[in-house]
């Protein structure tokens, strides 16, 4: 039986740890706080992320990160993007030197402009053939209720990829491998901020083709950026790019469209935050290091510009929506 650790009992390492032990992984969830291993370990819920869900009761749970590590093939690593280096630091001395670490983590390390896979080889010394993104269409919610999602998981290795592949396949989660781990990666992180501009959209009224237009001049941007830096435009036109891009756009489930559009309704960033009950929109912080990567490359993000200054240079929503209707028309 393959063991694994899952670090981060929010509401995605939550349904992901589920999806692995219902397909027969033997699987401990590491949680920052007692309470929260204790629910999932004792009443079989995660009451803070994922309330009314039933976990499997072969789903062990801890706040000592070296229990859940100890003996694990893979080790995944479910916490928010900005914090992954710190919580590496912590943990990276317990973690076996040929584990295979498995990021569910979607966006772009303020100040490095550094992916995520590129943050754990940094911190670990792991080479990048033992790193591995995890993305698609996956709303944590669906998921752990058992509603059928599909997803990719990228690594160098193929055959750690297909480890994973089988370790996580289940009636209603079908994985599937790649190897272009930065088309994923640039997907995900992309898609955060994009679902944001949705969401401003729909929070001052605005329709279903409007919405439509910010999808697909945003996969648009996220294919130029992609391309840039390497990746491969069919990664971006399929689950880790089109799909999670159309599922966090629309869902009401997606944290960041919800944030996006308690700002279009005029509330404040904070006051957004508090509404969200803490929980973290990628998105807010990931449009700025997005937008400094973009321009490194020298690659144009109007939409990623635009909500970077609703979100962090005070600008209103209709005044970003008349700057970017009001930029030079051209060919698509």
């Amino acid at each position: 039986m393959t063991t694994a650790a899952v670090l981060g009992a929010g509401s995605w390492g939550t349904a992901y740890a589920k999806v692995l032990a219902d397909a027969g992984t033997d699987v401990t969830i590491w949680a920052r706080r007692e309470e929260v291993a204790r629910g999932i370990a004792e009443r079989h819920e995660n009451s803070d992320y994922l309330p009314g869900v039933e976990l499997p009761h072969s789903l062990k749970a801890t706040a000592d990160h070296r229990v859940a590590v100890a003996g694990a093939d893979f080790v995944v690593l479910a916490v928010p993007s900005q914090t992954l280096r710190t919580n590496l630091e912590a943990w990276k001395a317990d973690i076996g030197s040929d584990v295979t670490l498995l990021s569910l983590a979607k966006g772009i390390e303020s100040g490095t402009l550094m992916r995520m896979s590129q943050v754990i080889g940094q911190v670990t010394g792991a080479e990048q053939n033992r790193i591995a993104v995890l993305s698609g269409p996956n709303l944590a919610r669906e998921i752990a209720e058992g509603q059928p999602a599909a997803t990719v998981i990228a690594c160098p290795d193929s055959t750690r990829a297909m480890e994973i592949q089988k370790s996580c396949a289940t009636r209603y989660f079908r994985p599937y491998t790649n190897s272009d781990v930065i088309g994923c990666e640039i997907g995900g992180a992309c898609k955060n901020v994009i679902a944001l501009a949705c969401g401003m959209a729909a929070g001052v009224g605005l329709g279903e083709n409007t919405v439509a237009s910010i999808i697909t001049r945003g996969l648009a941007e996220i294919t130029r950026l992609g391309t840039a830096l390497g990746a491969k435009p069919a990664t971006l036109a399929g689950l880790a790019g089109v799909g999670d891009l159309v599922a966090t756009c629309t869902s009401p489930l997606s944290r960041n469209r919800s944030f996006g559009e308690r700002l279009g309704h005029g509330e404040s960033l904070e006051s957004a935050q508090e509404a969200t009950h803490g929980q973290v929109a990628e998105g807010v912080k990931s449009c700025t290091s997005v937008r400094a990567l973009a321009a490194s490359y020298d690659v144009e993000m109007p939409l990623t510009d635009a909500v970077h200054r609703v979100c962090h240079e005070g600008m209103s929503v209709p005044d970003a929506i008349g700057q970017l209707l009001g930029r030079r028309i051209k060919p698509e």
